[in-house]
C-alpha cells in the first residue's frame, strides 16, 4: 500500500471516529449539561438543590447561617451543613421560607456552634457533593451519612445512608429560622411510628406564610422526643418553636427514606399530594421521573455547538428560568389566599412566587414562546390575586402581596398574553384587574394620576423617578389593551399617561431628574450617584427607561447622533475607585449594571438609531463576559428567572426590548444552530452561518429563505415557526445595518 492510501485509510477512521463522538454527543441528555451550582457564590443567591419546573418543593441544603450570601440558604464558600429544607427563594435579594428543616445526625459527632443558633450540622466538602436537575447529594462528613434528596411538585423526597449506630436520629425542625423569616406557630402531630404530621406558619417577607405537611418514612422510628421552644413535651406539640427527634438503630449503609408532602392550605392537601405524587418508597425512581421532567422541558429549545462550556451555560440558564413562580395550591385547587383565607383554583394550578419588577422585562415573554400551556395558569394567578385583594400583584410570595419593588407589572404579563392571542382567561376581567391597579391611591400612584410624575418626598426609598417611568410603561400596555378592547376613552388616557416620562426628563442634562412637588427639578444632581430617588439604579440606568416610546425619547435627548453618543458614555464612563457602589451594582461595563434589571434592554437600543453592529458587539461581550459555568456565574442576582432569561434570549440572537410589544430586536446569535421546539408542534429554527468569537456582527438576514432588511422578528412569526438565518461576519456591514433600525411603532 502506498503511503496515499495509508493516509485515506487513517482519514477515514478518523471521519468515523469523529462521527461517533459527535452523535454519542447528540445522544447525551441534556440534563447532563445542567449546572445548579451556577450562581450559589457570589451575588447570584440561587440554591443548588432539588426541584421540578415551576414546582412548589425546593429541597436544597441549608447552610444555617444568615446573611445576604445565604439568601437562598447556601452559600458555595460555606463548609458546613445544617439541614434540608423543604422550600426555598432562587436569586433574590430578600430571605425568606426555609420551611420544614430535616437534618440526620448520630453518634459520631455533638459539634454545636453560636452562627447556626446550636443547631445540629455537618461539615462537608464539594468533593462530596453533587447536584443535577432534581436530585442534590452530599456526604455529611462529621456523621459519615450520606444525603440525597429529589422532588415531585409537591413532594420532596429525602435518602439518608447511615453507617452502623445505635444512636441515628432524624431530626425535624419546625422552629428554624434564618434571615426574615421567623415561626409564629407550628405544630407537631406523631400519629404512628411510619407518620407525623403538623403545619409551619410564619412571618418575613411573606407576612402570613403557611405550610401544611405529612410526613412518611420507610422505616419505622423506634422512639420520639418532641420538644416546645426547647423543652421536652409530650406528643401532640403546638407552640411558635417545635422540634422532633426520630431515634434509630441502623446497620452501615442502611437506607432510610423520608418524603414529605406539602400544602398551603391543610393537612389534608398534604396527604393528597402523598397519595397522588408519592404512593411508595423507591427514590431512584421519583429522581428518575424528575430528570425525565427536566428532560422535556430542556428539549424545548436544541442548540448546536462544540464549546461545551457554552452549552453547560445555555442549559443552565434555561433550567433556572424554570424556577419561577413556583405552585401554590394543592391538588383539591386549595390553597392560601392573599387575603388571608383559603382558597380555590377551579380550573387552573395557582401559582405564585411573582418577581415582577424583574421577571415582566424577559422571563414572562420567553414562557409566551416556550410554555403556552402554562401561561393561562399563571395569568389566572394574577387575576386571582387581584379577586383576593382588588389589585394585580406586585411582588407575590406564598400567597401574600410582599409590595417590594415598583410598578404594576403584572400589567405588562397580562397585556402581553392578551395580545399574543393566549387564551384560558378572562379577558374583561383581566382588563378591569389592569385599570384598578393603574388607578388605585396607593404606592404614591394619587401622585402620579394628579401631576403627571412622581414628587421627591423624605422617604428614604422614594423611588420617585423609577416609579414615574416604571408607571408610565405599564401605562402603555394598559392603552394598547384599551385599543384592542375598542376602549377610545381609556385608550386616550392612558396613552397620554404613557408620556408621563417627559416630565422627569431635564433637557439640560439629558437625564431623568428627580423632581419636587412645585414642579422644579432637585439641585445638585450628579446623574452616576445612587441616590434614594431611583429604585436599585443611578440616573444613567434609568435614562432609557422608556420601552413605548424611544423614537419620542431619541428625539428629546437630541437625535440619533446625541442619543447614540450617550450610549457610548454608557458604556464607556467607568466608576471611580472613590464611587461608592451600592451592593445590587454588579456586572458593570461603564454605568451599565448587568447584575441589575434596568439595564438589561439597553445594549440593544443602538438598534433604534441605525447602529445595530454596536449592539450585536455589545450584547455578544455581554454574553460572553457576564455569564460563567462556576459557582460565581452570575454577576448579579438571577432574580427568579430574569438574569437567565436574558441569556436564552440573547444566545439566541434576538430580544424583547418593549416586553409587550410582540417584537425582537435582533442582536448577536451565540449558537451555530438552534430549534425551538413550539408547544403547536411546529419549529422555530435559527441558524447563524460562519458564526465564531471573531464574527459576530450580522452581515444579512434571511427568514424563510428570503432576505429581510429589518433588525426585528415578531412573536407571530415565530409561533408560526420557519427558520431565520443570520450570516455573521468578522465586520459590520454598515451599509446593510442602516436600514435594519428597530421602530417601537412595529406590533406583532
Amino acid at each position: 500500500m502506498n503511503k496515499y492510501g495509508l493516509i485515506c485509510i487513517v482519514c477515514a477512521i478518523l471521519l468515523v471516529n469523529c462521527k461517533e463522538a459527535k452523535k454519542e454527543i447528540d445522544q447525551v441528555k441534556l440534563t447532563h449539561y445542567v449546572n445548579p451550582f451556577i450562581g450559589s457564590d457570589g451575588p447570584g443567591n440561587t440554591y443548588p438543590g432539588a426541584t421540578v419546573p415551576y414546582g412548589m418543593v425546593q429541597l436544597s441544603p441549608d447552610i444555617g447561617i444568615p446573611g445576604w450570601d445565604r439568601i437562598a440558604g447556601y452559600f458555595y464558600q460555606d463548609s458546613i451543613i445544617s439541614g434540608f429544607s423543604h422550600m426555598h427563594l432562587t436569586g433574590t435579594g430578600a430571605g425568606d421560607l426555609y420551611d420544614i428543616l430535616v437534618m440526620p445526625t448520630n453518634s459520631r459527632s455533638n459539634k454545636r456552634i453560636k452562627e447556626n443558633n446550636f443547631k445540629p450540622f455537618s461539615s462537608f466538602s464539594h468533593d462530596k457533593e453533587g447536584a443535577s436537575p432534581g436530585y442534590y447529594t452530599v456526604d455529611l462528613l462529621d456523621y459519615g451519612i450520606k444525603a440525597e434528596v429529589t422532588t415531585t411538585e409537591r413532594t420532596g423526597i429525602h435518602k439518608y445512608t447511615f453507617p452502623e449506630d445505635d444512636a441515628s436520629q432524624i431530626h425535624v425542625d419546625l422552629g428554624y429560622t434564618l434571615n426574615w423569616d421567623s415561626p409564629t406557630d407550628t405544630y407537631i402531630h406523631v400519629k404512628d411510628n411510619y407518620t407525623i404530621e403538623g403545619y409551619r406558619k410564619s412571618t418575613g417577607w411573606a407576612k402570613d406564610q403557611r405550610v401544611y405537611f405529612v410526613m412518611q418514612l420507610s422505616k419505622p422510628f423506634e422512639s420520639y422526643n418532641v420538644f416546645k421552644n426547647d423543652s421536652l413535651a409530650d406528643n401532640p406539640v403546638k407552640a411558635k418553636d417545635t422540634k422532633i427527634i426520630l431515634n434509630y438503630k441502623t446497620d452501615d449503609n442502611e437506607e432510610i427514606i423520608l418524603k414529605t408532602g406539602l400544602s398551603t392550605a391543610n393537612i389534608e392537601g398534604a396527604y393528597k399530594s402523598l397519595e397522588i405524587e408519592a404512593s411508595h418508597f423507591d427514590f431512584e425512581l421519583y429522581r428518575t421521573q424528575a430528570d425525565s421532567l427536566w428532560e422535556s422541558q430542556l428539549q424545548k429549545i436544541k442548540i448546536e455547538t462544540d464549546e461545551v462550556e457554552k452549552k453547560k451555560i445555555f442549559y443552565t440558564m434555561l433550567y433556572q428560568s424554570m424556577l419561577a413562580p413556583t405552585l401554590l395550591s394543592d391538588h383539591y385547587g386549595h390553597y392560601k389566599g392573599a387575603n388571608d383565607t383559603i382558597m380555590k383554583a377551579d380550573g387552573f394550578n395557582r401559582y405564585d412566587t411573582f418577581s415582577l419588577w424583574d421577571t415582566y422585562r424577559a422571563a414572562h415573554p420567553l414562557y409566551t414562546i416556550i410554555h403556552t400551556d402554562k401561561v393561562p395558569d399563571m395569568i389566572n394567578s394574577l387575576l386571582a390575586h387581584y379577586k383576593e385583594t382588588g389589585l394585580l400583584p406586585v411582588w407575590s410570595l406564598q400567597g401574600n402581596e410582599t409590595n417590594m419593588m415598583i410598578g404594576y407589572h403584572a400589567v405588562p404579563v397580562v397585556v402581553d398574553a392578551y395580545l399574543k392571542g393566549i387564551e384560558g382567561f378572562d379577558v374583561e376581567l383581566a382588563y378591569e384587574a389592569c385599570k384598578a391597579s393603574a388607578m388605585d391611591n396607593s404606592r404614591q400612584i394619587d401622585d402620579y394620576m394628579d401631576m403627571g410624575f412622581v414628587p421627591v418626598d423624605e422617604d428614604h426609598e422614594n423611588w420617585s423617578v423609577s416609579k414615574t417611568l416604571e408607571y408610565a410603561y405599564d401605562d402603555w400596555c394598559i392603552a394598547q389593551f384599551a385599543k384592542s378592547l375598542e376602549k377610545p376613552k381609556d385608550y386616550d388616557y392612558f396613552l397620554k399617561r404613557s408620556e408621563n416620562w417627559l416630565n422627569v426628563f431635564d433637557s439640560q442634562t439629558t437625564f431623568m431628574r428627580p423632581k419636587k412637588r412645585d414642579n422644579t427639578f432637585i439641585k445638585d444632581f450628579v446623574p452616576k450617584a445612587y441616590s434614594p430617588y431611583f429604585c436599585e439604579s443611578n440616573a444613567w440606568q434609568y435614562a432609557w427607561s422608556v420601552p413605548q416610546n424611544i423614537e419620542g425619547l431619541v428625539k428629546a435627548i437630541g437625535g440619533e447622533e446625541a442619543f447614540t453618543k450617550k450610549l457610548d458614555s454608557m458604556f464607556s464612563l467607568n466608576p471611580l475607585p472613590e464611587d461608592k457602589l451600592p451592593i445590587f451594582s454588579t456586572g458593570m461595563i461603564g454605568q451599565y449594571a448587568h447584575g441589575n434589571e434596568p439595564s438589561h434592554h439597553v445594549a440593544y437600543l443602538y438598534n433604534y438609531v441605525g447602529k445595530p453592529w454596536k449592539t450585536q458587539a455589545m450584547v455578544r461581550d455581554i454574553l460572553e463576559g457576564q455569564y460563567k459555568n462556576t459557582p460565581d456565574g452570575h454577576c448579579g442576582n438571577e432574580d427568579c428567572g430574569q438574569m437567565s432569561s436574558w441569556y436564552i434570549f440573547s444566545a439566541l440572537g434576538f430580544y424583547p426590548v418593549n416586553p409587550a410589544q410582540g417584537v425582537y430586536s435582533f442582536g448577536s446569535p451565540l449558537f451555530n444552530n438552534a430549534i425551538i421546539n413550539l408547544e403547536n408542534g411546529k419549529q422555530f429554527e435559527i441558524q447563524a452561518i460562519n458564526n465564531s468569537k471573531e464574527n459576530k456582527y450580522i452581515h444579512s438576514v434571511q427568514w424563510n429563505g428570503a432576505e429581510i432588511n429589518r433588525g426585528y422578528i415578531t412573536h407571530q412569526e415565530i409561533m408560526q415557526g420557519g427558520k431565520l438565518i443570520f450570516t455573521m461576519d468578522k465586520f459590520p456591514n454598515k451599509e446593510l445595518n442602516n436600514t435594519m433600525a428597530v421602530s417601537s411603532k412595529a406590533y406583532n
